[in-house]
């Protein structure tokens, strides 16, 4: 009975945490998400670093969030046609308001967003980095 009351209590503060606080962050079936606009790097970025100092890769299946931590795993699903894809964050970005995750060209193509360059989309989190904090990740700090 004590560990039914615990397990409650717990459900209660983890459902809290993903409150609608920051706009785009809800509840979903899947869990704590956020649904907006992603874009994906057009062009080489050849040499360049991105933000958590990996050579930047365009065949790799990474993205850019303005604050997820660096590591996270996100699913994006595509909500025209529910094409996902799991990206790791590696950089930050994008920097255009109303865009929520930038992909890499090998992102966009299996999410065959290439011609679009901007579709809607649903972010979940897949796999936290050790050491995330609790609650809803897409709670702006």
């Amino acid at each position: 009975m004590r560990s039914g009351r615990l397990g409650a209590l717990l459900l209660m503060l983890l459902l809290a945490g993903c409150s609608a606080a920051g706009g785009a962050a809800r509840w979903s079936a899947g869990g704590c998400s956020q649904t907006g606009l992603a874009s994906w790097y057009h062009g080489e970025k050849g040499h360049l670093l991105t933000a958590d100092g990996e050579r930047y890769r365009p065949d790799v299946l990474t993205a850019a969030h303005r604050f997820l931590p660096f590591g996270t795993e996100v699913l994006v699903t595509s909500l025209a046609d529910r094409r996902s894809v799991l990206v790791r964050i590696n950089d930050r970005g994008p920097f255009v308001p109303g865009r929520i995750i930038d992909l890499s060209p090998r992102a966009a193509r299996l999410l065959g967003m290439q011609q679009e360059g901007v579709i809607r989309v649903r972010l979940q989190i897949h796999a936290e980095p050790p050491g995330a904090a609790p609650g809803c990740p897409f709670r702006q700090p």
